[in-house]
């Protein structure tokens, strides 16, 4: 399981290194960083359903936080807020909206 974590850590790292434009940086916050994003993910819902499968909406005290999304999905804040203030509550489409804005940066 260890090495499990520091593989998953040492990709966020990268990541996030990319993110932030790939130039020299402090290769030790990445590693923090990295490691505290994993942690706040290991404790939010999988999936839209897990999290309200009756409705699929967001609840006002729901864990789903522009921060959240953005980390989660690997786009800017800005992005994130834009996404949830255009498409509201439905967890399942902002999530999905999400994931599509990073796939089509990366293409």
């Amino acid at each position: 399981m260890g090495d499990e974590r520091h593989e998953k850590t040492q990709q966020r790292a990268y990541e996030i290194w990319e993110r932030e434009g790939g130039v020299h940086g402090d290769p030790e916050r990445h590693w923090h960083q990295a490691q505290a994003e994993i942690d706040r993910e290991s404790a939010l819902p999988l999936t839209a359903d897990d999290a309200l499968p009756e409705t699929r909406e967001i609840a006002s005290a729901d864990v789903l936080t522009v921060e959240e999304l953005a980390v989660r999905t690997g786009i800017s804040g800005d992005e994130a807020q834009e996404l949830m203030d255009r498409l509201g509550s439905d967890r399942a489409a902002v999530e999905q909206a999400a994931r599509g804005l990073k796939a089509k940066r990366r293409s």
